[in-house]
């Protein structure tokens, strides 16, 4: 019986991977893999090692959840080394605990590496700091799923005020939900919020906007997932931090 581990690929430049995911990926018998992992880590895999697509896109799932459990376990006993590899870390918001549950359930050995969330590395990309200590002393991440419309006044109340910077993923398609329930909920529509899609590679796109302004913003720039909604005090920083612009462009700060 083999090993599963369960490696974050970072959010999308291959060079976020850490260097124990980078060394298991190397060694790896198969590798399942999402979406959103950038393909260039998949050229530092060996060359009889087995690769299995797992991507997921919204209301288009050629394998569900189910199906991935199945095939790790699998996998699992008939290879040494099999590699779940998923953007960002597996166990924010990528169904890692999950899949670590079935394999407890069938007594396979794995490993949890950890990887760079997007919600830390899009706005360290977009120069924008989730903490400050002029700005913001907590940072919450949330989830933008479609069920966050039918949230409660009561619980819009809670998330709105859960930390100074609210890191917000899968939020697009569920906007005018958000905008509305962080409102409703007290957080103030002058609030900055940024919007990222595509963060850490060559297509990065960035726009800040008060809260309130920010679904008018996504619908004129076709803002489309992935992409990270960023709220607070945090965001006024962009302008002065945004490196990585900056440095496609050729300036210095």
């Amino acid at each position: 019986m083999g090993k599963v581990y369960l490696v974050g690929a970072g959010p999308g430049d291959p060079g976020l991977i850490t260097v124990k995911g980078l060394r298991i990926l190397r060694t790896a018998d198969v590798i399942l893999y999402d979406r959103l992992v950038n393909k260039d880590l998949l050229r530092e895999a060996k060359r009889n090692a087995t690769l299995i697509y797992c991507g997921k896109k919204p209301h288009a799932h050629p394998l569900n959840q189910r199906a991935i459990n199945r095939l790790l376990v699998n996998y699992a006993n008939e290879y040494s080394i099999v590699v779940r590899l998923k953007g960002g870390d597996p166990f924010t918001f990528g169904r890692g605990g999950e899949e670590a549950a079935e394999l407890v359930k069938e007594q396979i050995d794995f490993e949890i590496v950890p990887g760079i969330t997007a919600g830390i590395a899009a706005p360290a990309y977009a120069g924008i700091p989730v903490t400050h200590r002029g700005y913001a002393g907590s940072v919450a991440f949330l989830t933008g799923h479609s069920k966050v419309g039918n949230k409660s006044v009561a619980q819009w109340s809670v998330l709105a005020s859960a930390a100074d910077t609210l890191a917000i993923y899968m939020g697009v398609s569920a906007l005018p939900h958000l905008v509305s329930g962080l409102i409703a909920g007290g957080r103030s529509p002058s609030t900055p919020t940024a919007l990222i899609e595509w963060a850490t590679t060559e297509h990065q796109r960035t726009f800040t906007a008060p809260l309130c302004d920010l679904c008018e913003l996504a619908e004129q720039a076709h803002i489309c997932n992935p992409s990270m909604i960023i709220v607070g005090e945090v965001v006024r920083l962009r302008e002065q931090l945004k490196w990585f612009e900056n440095q496609r462009c050729g300036k210095t700060s």
